[in-house]
């Protein structure tokens, strides 16, 4: 669809869409489904809340959401025009499209075009109303103007089916929004070509597995071009994720790699919750989930083979049609790994080097009048290094002419082979703080997250977050998606030089240290100087006392990070003394982390009087002070003492605490003053306190006492309205009074985390619950009873002003471990007001009385123990969507399920001892998606299984059936058919053709299947069809050249011998064939075939050749 504007729109926006709608006539329906499609694929949309309409005049924040979108979709309804708000809103839209060049779609819902445009039949009678009114000209001017926009009409363009027309209108959006931010986005400057170079190479609509691999030079702009690609094509994809930085995330150790699964798991399954206990069952639960799904994947600025291995072991991991991009500097790791396709990244021409240097110096495509030259010289310089132009561009950017001809000159005296000196420059123009801070991220704080950072640099007197902006802007350093402080190779080395290179033989006058043997030389020999502000030093097994005393001469010291620690050093018990008379640690310091701290206490030579941060981790830590001495710490605002021997800790010793956090065994005693603190954050997992009280403690917001087995009594703050997390898991707690949450007196061991978000947020009055069941074998209350025991963790949502009982009635269940299972069915359904559950894990059995949750839309099981489901499921006649997953001992459906008379989704997959499909379901008049996967003992499907009008979308991959029913071919409105591994099933319905709607047909591995019945010409809608692997199948359909719709077409590893006449008049954009034996000598093709035969597969050319074996 063209665009209602040619102007590229330059300016960023808060939105992509804005929503202009009647809501009596289509909130709760079309636009509804609309508005949950456009958020799915990430596209920002505003829809208001009708609350805020009053009066006829449109609000502020409605002016402000409007001039702050990219789009417009305006859904004219019959009862449009009859809003003075509706009406004085797409006058504002209309004023925004001519004036600033946004950009409108029209969608006739159940009107006509000519109705808005000349506001005649159900448009003219809400119209009418306002004939009177002052304004009318104007909005029956807008109303016209809407009318001739090109738009979407549903009665002729979707044929009435709303969800068609809402896919339509996503697919729409995303590629404008695609080509607006590859448009102006300054990165993709001389990527084009790059890109569709790339993408040719991946064929993203081929049904194998590709890893490709983009190789050169840092700085080259591997990562841009990834991400170009990734943004280009990721909507093709059933799961995409995007790793970056593997090389730095790995380096620490195996856990990086844990991490990294941990993240494509995440991204892939959509679940911020997946667990990965080791790198071995990372890689079995990528298999497993891989194996499940259409995956784009990228790897960024990969090192190492052995991280191949973890996050992309084997092409056979993945689903056929799998895409895998690895970026790298070492083009042997992706031959070591068997990547065949490598794209070699080139520098950037004179022109798109020039193009880019103007993006970044001048905000436009083409340098200023009077600045060619200048930026002529400049980009001598570049040599087209993608880095280096925009660093440059950046520090020259709105500077005078004197100034770039300064530079310019500077710049001649620096070697070329320098890259790293001429972005030297930049660093020049900072301000002093903005350059300590450069350094410091340079030297020490690359890769750590950014509120980490930000803490650290603010402790030591800068100002952070204003300063880690300009860098950013700069270009001397990134923020990743994950919040971490990124910088070229070639910037850390240039800041890392910048330090060294005044005294390169002595470090002990270095403004900062980070090479460990620099500084166990300078330590062991006791050569501190004033001059070193930063110390990072990792020495397992370093004499502890040593290096307290050494620091001592490093006056100006102001961050340390020391880590001593050797494997199992905890279990060791050798606590090192203090002298008396010595000093040790610097005054100075502001900000201290230091792991295996071995000594009892802090000695008493040192004052901590700017301490900001401590964290003292696998310590030996017994008291803050030695001889029990109680300085007090008036700037400490963040302490973290771990894994420590503890006993006591007194917050008067720190008034001004924001977060503290201690693990200890041994800890028995926190003493909180009377004064009003500032405390936030209190954690004190797997300590011995049998009672704790929180004294006057207004703004804390989390509490963790996870582990403290031994407390039986909490007395929380009277007044706490910031408190968001509260988690007492494997405490004795029997009651809890939380102050202004009255409801919440007693539960069980749950973890509960009111913003804890599993979904995307629900509109007022919506309750979720979702609750996962593990086995325990010890209830510390009650160790004898008979009980299954049980732990739990539960996420909610739900509406605080709702007048109906619903997380507070799950505190009945008691603080144990024991589940009477009795007890627990009561208090699931007198959640009355839940919209969705969701009961995961060792969960033995379903609560009784479901029916009584009246309004619960969506119900899920997954990985129970649940035998069978009882009866009053089939009364829940407000159900929607019923998933069960993976339950694997469940072993029927009850026979009356068709009662659930407004389900839309029914989805059984992997449920293996599952046996019959109840005919009732073939009374489920709303169902549209019905799925079987993997439930290996089903052999047959209803034989009335074509009653189900508004199915859609069928599954039955990997089940047991053998033979479908004739009825299957009344399915008048199924777009998708997948029969994939059905490898029992031996003939396909002689009228399957009559699925006259039906988009795509999977065939994948069925065996025994021998015919494609002719019929299946007939089928004009049909865009995929896959027979891979149907080994039996020896011949196409001849008519096949009538699915004038077909797009792809997968014949691989089946026994065909010849294509038909007529295949050539697809238009086919995949054809792909490959043969399971030799072929015969007299095979051929047709001399006028536009496909060529090579290695066995066929693909698409230009001219018309003779195929040749």
């Amino acid at each position: 669809m063209a665009s209602s504007s040619n102007s590229s729109i330059q300016k960023s926006f808060k939105y992509d869409v804005f929503l202009s709608f009647r809501g009596e006539d289509t909130r709760n329906s079309f636009v509804g489904h609309l508005y949950q499609a456009l958020k799915q694929k990430g596209i920002e949309t505003y829809k208001d809340d009708e609350k805020i309409k009053q009066g006829k005049m449109i609000s502020d924040e409605l002016i402000d959401a409007i001039e702050d979108s990219k789009f417009y979709i305006i859904v004219f309804s019959k009862n449009y025009a009859s809003s003075s708000w509706c009406l004085e809103e797409l006058v504002k839209i209309m004023e925004c499209r001519k004036g600033f060049g946004h950009t409108a779609y029209p969608v006739f819902f159940d009107v006509e075009p000519t109705e808005v445009r000349k506001q005649t039949g159900s448009v003219g009678d809400a119209f009418a109303k306002h004939k009177e009114d002052e304004a009318a000209g104007k909005w029956k001017e807008a109303l016209k103007e809407a009318s001739d926009l090109a738009g979407w009409e549903l009665k002729s363009i979707a044929n009435g089916r709303e969800a068609k027309l809402i896919q339509k209108i996503v697919e729409e959006i995303s590629l404008e929004l695609r080509f607006i931010n590859s448009s102006i986005d300054g990165d993709l400057i001389g990527m084009d070509t790059r890109v569709n170079e790339v993408i040719s190479s991946l064929e993203p609509g081929v049904g194998d597995v590709r890893m490709l691999g983009i190789w050169g030079m840092g700085g080259a702009g591997k990562t841009t071009l990834a991400r170009a690609v990734f943004d280009q094509i990721s909507f093709r994809f059933e799961g995409q994720s995007f790793v970056e930085n593997v090389r730095e995330e790995s380096k620490p150790s195996l856990s990086g790699l844990k991490s990294l699964q941990k993240q494509v798991l995440s991204d892939i399954s959509n679940d911020q919750d997946v667990t990965v206990s080791g790198v071995f069952d990372g890689k079995n639960k990528m298999k497993k989930t891989m194996r499940g799904r259409k995956v784009l994947v990228v790897l960024d600025d990969v090192d190492h083979k052995d991280q191949l291995e973890a996050l992309a072991g084997d092409c056979n991991w993945f689903k056929p049609g799998s895409r895998i991009i690895i970026t790298t500097r070492e083009k042997q790791v992706l031959v070591a790994h068997g990547v065949r396709l490598v794209h070699n990244v080139t520098l950037l021409s004179q022109a798109e080097a020039g193009c880019l240097f103007s993006m970044y110096a001048f905000g436009r495509e083409n340098p200023i009048q009077g600045h060619e030259e200048l930026s002529g010289k400049v980009l001598q310089y570049a040599h087209g290094l993608p880095l280096t132009i925009k660093v440059l561009g950046s520090f020259l950017c709105g500077q005078s002419e004197p100034y770039w001809i300064d530079a310019i000159e500077r710049l001649k005296t620096i070697p070329l082979t320098a890259t790293m000196k001429r972005l030297e420059i930049s660093f020049d123009g900072l301000e002093d703080d903005y350059k300590e801070i450069f350094l410091d991220v340079a030297c020490i704080l690359k890769g750590w997250v950014k509120e980490d950072a930000i803490r650290v640099l603010e402790s030591c007197g800068f100002h952070a977050e204003v300063g880690l902006r300009v860098l950013e802007q700069k270009s001397l350093i990134t923020i990743s998606k994950s919040g971490h402080l990124g910088m070229h190779d070639h910037l850390e080395e240039m800041g890392r030089n910048i330090v060294r290179r005044l005294q390169p033989d002595e470090p002990n006058k270095h403004s900062r240290l980070w090479i460990d043997k620099e500084i166990e030389y300078i330590l062991t020999n006791d050569l501190g100087t004033r001059a070193t502000k930063c110390l990072y030093f990792r020495s397992p097994g370093f004499s502890a006392e040593i290096a307290a005393k050494g620091l001592a001469k490093m006056k100006d010291l102001r961050f340390i990070h020391i880590d001593l620690t050797k494997y199992y050093s905890y279990c060791e018990n050798n606590i090192v003394q203090f002298d008396k008379v010595s000093e040790y640690l610097p005054s100075s310091i502001r900000f201290m982390s230091w792991w295996g701290f071995p000594f009892s206490s802090l000695p008493n030579t040192f004052q901590g009087k700017y301490l900001v941060e401590l964290e003292m981790d696998n310590n030996k830590i017994v008291q803050l002070w030695e001889d029990g001495e109680e300085k007090v710490l008036h700037n400490l605002r963040f302490l973290t003492i771990r894994f420590s021997k503890l006993r006591t800790f007194d917050l008067r010793v720190a008034p001004n605490l924001e977060q503290l956090t201690i693990y200890s065994y041994d800890l028995v005693e926190i003493q909180m003053p009377a004064e009003r603190l500032k405390l936030e954050h209190l954690d004190l997992t797997d300590s011995k306190l049998t009672s704790l009280h929180l004294g006057n403690t207004p703004n804390l917001e989390t509490l963790i006492l996870e582990g403290c087995s031994d407390l039986v009594e909490l007395e929380m703050p009277s007044e706490c309205l910031k408190l968001a997390k509260v988690d007492l898991s494997h405490s004795k707690l029997r009651t809890l009074d939380l102050g202004l949450t009255p409801n919440l007196k007693r539960f069980k061991s749950f973890v509960f985390d009111k913003y804890k978000e599993w979904y995307q947020p629900a509109e007022a009055g919506l309750s979720e619950l979702h609750l996962i069941a593990e086995p325990t074998d010890v209830c510390l209350l009650h160790p004898d009873n008979s009980f299954p025991k049980f732990q739990f963790e539960c996420y909610y949502k739900e509406d605080p002003g709702s007048s109906f009982g619903n997380i507070e009635r799950l505190i009945s269940i008691g603080l144990c471990a024991c589940t009477n299972l009795a007890n627990f069915s009561r208090s699931i359904y007198s959640l009355r007001g839940l919209i969705k559950l969701t009961l995961e894990g060792s969960i033995p059995e379903v609560p009784k009385d479901l029916d009584r949750l009246v309004f619960l839309e969506e119900l899920i099981f997954s990985s129970t123990k649940i035998k069978f489901l009882p009866d009053s499921i089939c009364k829940l006649k407000h159900l929607k969507s019923f998933k069960i997953k993976s339950c694997w001992l469940l072993e029927k459906l009850p026979e009356d399920i068709g009662r659930l008379e407004s389900l839309e989704k029914l989805i059984l997959t992997d449920c293996e001892l599952l046996q019959d499909i109840p005919n009732s379901i073939c009374k489920m008049k709303c169902i549209n998606s019905f799925d079987l996967r993997g439930c290996i003992r089903v052999v047959e499907l209803p034989e009335d299984i074509g009653c189900l009008e508004g199915l859609k979308e069928l599954n039955i991959e990997g089940t047991g059936i053998n033979l479908l029913p004739d009825s299957i071919c009344k399915l008048k409105h199924l777009e998708s058919f997948k029969i994939k591994s059905c490898w029992l099933l031996e003939k396909l319905p002689g009228d399957i053709g009559r699925l006259e709607s039906l988009e795509t047909l999977i065939l994948t591995d069925c065996e025994l299947l021998q015919d494609i019945p002719n019929s299946i010409c007939n089928m004009k809608c049909l865009n995929e069809l896959h027979l891979r692997g149907c080994i039996r199948v020896v011949e196409l359909p001849e008519d096949i050249g009538c699915l004038e719709g077909l797009k792809k077409l997968n014949i691989e590893g089946t026994g065909i011998a010849r294509l038909p006449q007529s295949i050539f008049q697809l238009r086919v954009s995949t054809l792909h064939r490959r043969y399971r034996h030799n072929p015969s000598s007299t095979e051929h093709f047709p001399v006028e075939s536009h496909f060529l035969l090579l290695g066995g597969s066929i693909s698409r050319k230009q001219s018309p050749i003779s195929a040749q074996q």
